[in-house]
């Protein structure tokens, strides 16, 4: 997709444009719901460097009804029932933006997984490659009790390499994952791979 979807157009408007955005997940909320959803995603090419295609999911953060959406839609689509974990973690940053919310409307309390240098020691620490550079993530070795559930948000899973350092660190500190939840996925770069046999949800898909 080529143009940069305005943050302003309706569901209608977006039902009449060509989109490389398909509806995974995000079906559980309705057509028009969905169609509304779609239309506040943008694709920006080249950021953050040349042949990348960033996908912003913010103007649906900004937009009253596109966040209510949002969440109703990450609640209705749980790779596995809410009884089945026990809280919620997410990943610098952009799962600290809607995990809270999610886990507020679950009942469940809600994890920090970081980057480098965010958190005071002690911390454990996992590295992983992202499709255009290296990262890790950190969390309080006591932030997670030993044996608890934890399903992990982000909004993006591309070569599922965050999310597959997620997955050790809370190993690493005694949890267990019980599944993954993204908004966006990137479909041809192997990221479902890479979570092995983990429930997985997301709500639309797009090309890489």
């Amino acid at each position: 997709m080529s143009s940069v979807r305005p943050q302003a157009a309706t569901a209608q408007e977006s039902a009449g444009k060509a989109s490389d955005i398909s509806v995974a997940q995000l079906d559980c909320v309705g057509d028009e719901d969905a169609k509304y959803f779609v239309s506040l995603i943008r694709t920006i090419p080249g950021f953050p460097k040349k042949g990348i295609l960033f996908r912003d999911f913010m103007p649906l953060l900004a937009d009253a009804r596109g966040l209510a959406i949002l969440i109703r839609a990450l609640r209705l689509s749980l790779p596995v029932p809410a009884d089945d974990f026990d809280s919620i973690a997410g990943l610098e940053a952009r799962g600290f933006l809607f995990g809270p919310a999610l886990a507020a409307a679950l009942g469940k309390g809600f994890i920090a997984l970081r980057k480098t240098g965010k958190l005071p020691p002690e911390t454990l620490s996992e590295q992983y490659t992202l499709e255009y550079g290296q990262e890790s993530v950190e969390i309080e070795d006591n932030a997670i009790s030993s044996g608890e559930r934890v399903l992990v948000v982000d909004d993006l899973i591309a070569t599922g390499g965050s999310a597959n350092a997620a997955s050790h660190l809370i190993e690493k500190s005694g949890g267990n994952v019980a599944g993954f939840s993204f908004v966006m996925e990137l479909e041809g770069l192997g990221g479902r791979s890479a979570l092995g046999d983990y429930p997985i949800s997301t709500l639309v898909t797009m090309p890489a």
